[in-house]
């Protein structure tokens, strides 16, 4: 295949280039590094730019081409190229370019200080597919500044946005809410909306999840204190109650129901992520030693330093995964079951499953376990609940496992339940 091609052509009656009719693999993630060109007071994964050591241990470009070839024989035809900061590689646009030549949809997650003109135009003539994801960390210097800790960044930040416009580049706007950013949101709605690509107000996080690599007590510390309490998060959810209460309707008829003792209920081994390391893990958010397998042998050597992700062991054993393998072992972790007494008398027979963020990812983040309850997580979506009615003052979703049926039918008038709205207000 030249240089310039993208399409591969095919004679009738030729056989297609998937046999199955379902992929075996939905989409992948690949982190081309956990380095970024700004240091986030929030980030979960950042490292410093100019980290050398990182950098030499992250995959080469022929790694990551190599990838991407066996995902394209398992039928994914979506690759999410995010980071860290992506485009700080220097082989961005080779690994980009290669993604496309197998037919892939790029999805790439980025800050856009590093869009140049060249890249803008390269995006534009062979265009990812999707819309490019933007994070916007404020509206003026002072907040986004504020956030990035980065002088300089955010005049990057308009410029690599001018820029993908320019070029009529589509991309879309996300946010992180802040106490350095948090009066800007309504200014942030209203920019985003002028943005052509933008169908709705920006994705916004409002709950921050802790560093997954568990790598810096200082750095948790530091992004507990940023983190909203439950009733500011719930304020910031119900800006538009009438639109809240509706998608709670359909939400609730849908996942309110005790998850009982299996860890995992996302669909597990579907699809997958890739660190900057070459290590799979079942998606962005899994990274316990256990769940993970390496990729490459070179890997395994260059971490017997302990020197880019000290907490992860060699957990495969020296074992060598093909992404095919890798998929196999990640679908046999549906049939893991919670043993801790906590989680079982609590999150296994909540039924605010589908409010609440639990899951063995959080789990791990936070206490380095994959079933302990998250406070954080069960404090918001019980605030949540309450606000509905689904809940009494002083009712736990685990105390009220019958519940369920009474809230659906409820919802679906349109209403709060009768049984607690006075609860509700108290």
């Amino acid at each position: 295949m030249n240089g310039s091609t993208y399409v591969v052509r095919r004679a009738p009656g030729q056989v297609p280039l998937f046999r199955e009719s379902k992929p075996r693999m939905g989409r992948l993630d690949i982190e081309l590094t956990e380095r970024c060109n700004n240091e986030c007071i929030h980030c979960c994964i950042n490292r410093s730019a100019n980290d050398g050591r990182a950098r030499s241990q992250e995959m080469s470009t022929e790694q990551i081409q190599d990838i991407l070839q066996q995902a394209a024989g398992l039928g994914c035809l979506e690759v999410r190229l995010t980071g860290g900061e992506p485009l700080l590689r220097p082989d961005f646009e080779e690994v980009y370019l290669y993604a496309r030549r197998l037919g892939m949809k790029v999805l790439i997650f980025s800050n856009a200080r590093l869009i140049t003109r060249r890249l803008a135009g390269l995006l534009a003539r062979v265009p990812p597919l999707v819309p490019i994801e933007i994070t916007i960390y404020g509206m003026s210097r002072e907040s986004y500044e504020a956030v990035t800790r980065t002088n300089g960044s955010f005049a990057q930040f308009r410029r690599g946005v001018d820029l993908l416009l320019v070029h009529k580049v589509p991309f879309v706007l996300k946010t992180v809410v802040l106490p350095q950013n948090r009066h800007e949101t309504d200014e942030v709605e209203r920019w985003s909306g002028r943005m052509p690509w933008m169908t709705g107000p920006p994705n916004c996080t409002p709950f921050l999840d802790l560093r997954s690599r568990r790598d810096s007590d200082e750095k948790n510390a530091l992004i507990k204190s940023l983190r909203l309490s439950p009733q500011d998060g719930l304020a910031l959810l119900i800006r538009d109650a009438a639109s809240y209460r509706r998608e709670m309707a359909d939400f609730s008829s849908r996942f309110m129901m005790p998850r009982g003792d299996l860890l995992f209920t996302c669909g597990i081994g579907r699809s997958m992520c890739i660190d900057a390391y070459g290590r799979a893990q079942p998606c962005m958010g899994v990274r316990a030693p256990e769940l993970t397998v390496g990729l490459f042998a070179r890997h395994s050597a260059a971490r017997e330093g302990r020197s880019v992700s000290d907490h992860r062991a060699e957990a495969s054993g020296g074992d060598v995964f093909g992404l095919s393998d890798a998929m196999v072992r990640f679908a046999r972790f549906r049939s893991l079951r919670a043993t801790n007494p906590e989680y079982l008398s609590r999150c296994a027979r909540c039924i605010l499953k589908g409010l609440c963020e639990q899951c063995p990812a959080k789990s791990w983040m936070e206490h380095g376990t994959l079933d302990t309850p998250v406070e954080y997580f069960c404090e918001i979506a019980h605030a949540q609940a309450r606000y509905l009615g689904w809940l009494g003052g002083s009712e736990y979703g685990w105390e009220v496992e019958d519940r369920r049926k009474e809230w659906t039918n409820s919802m679906n008038r349109g209403g709060t339940s009768d049984r607690h709205v006075g609860a509700k207000r108290a």
